[in-house]
């Protein structure tokens, strides 16, 4: 059975050593390249470069956070730990600090952090960080995934009855769909 190719032959400028193909002239053609267009940013490329884990003291953030430290030591991307300062108007209202509150929960989260990375120092090396942004769950890891160009958003499955009716942050992450979004239980 013959092949539909050309046979192999020595290239047409008689080098020894160089195989060209012999075959149909194609003078008055040229080749034509794929024009690049720059991109200045592409997620995903490689792995993850950045994974945003949501933390609110919860047992299921602290598993989150874990399971995103995993994946960001597996793929050498920089974790990043966010914690969201809820805004309580009511408590506010009423003159209660609340923002000095919200300050030292974020404060005690980074200490337990900085504690868990010294543990594991020298086994495990993570890079991460630690952001914290006032207003709602959603909207704060939303726009911490927007601002560090999240490749991946990790959270912990919502411990609240009330989600069902309203929708957890979880859900309403995934409903975005602007990032591959892991439910940590």
């Amino acid at each position: 059975m013959r092949s539909a190719r050309a046979p192999l032959s020595k290239a047409e400028d008689g080098e020894p050593g160089k195989i060209g193909r012999t075959g149909p002239n194609l003078d008055g053609v040229t080749e034509q390249q794929p024009r690049q267009q720059p991109h200045p940013f592409e997620r995903g490329t490689d792995g993850p470069k950045v994974i945003v884990a949501g933390l609110d003291g919860s047992d299921s953030s602290l598993r989150a956070v874990s399971y995103a430290g995993g994946l960001a030591r597996r793929q050498n991307a920089l974790l990043a730990i966010v914690y969201v300062q809820p805004v309580m108007a009511a408590g506010a209202a009423l003159g209660v600090p609340v923002g000095n509150t919200t300050g030292e929960i974020a404060e005690g989260l980074v200490a337990e952090l900085r504690a868990a990375a010294e543990r594991v120092k020298g086994i495990w090396e993570v890079r991460w960080e630690f952001h914290t942004f006032r207003g709602d769950p959603y909207s704060g890891l939303v726009t911490a995934a927007d601002e560090l160009k999240a490749d991946a958003v990790v959270v912990g499955a919502s411990e609240s009855a009330g989600h069902r009716f309203i929708g957890s942050v979880a859900v309403r992450l995934v409903k975005a769909g602007r990032w591959p979004v892991t439910v940590v239980p």
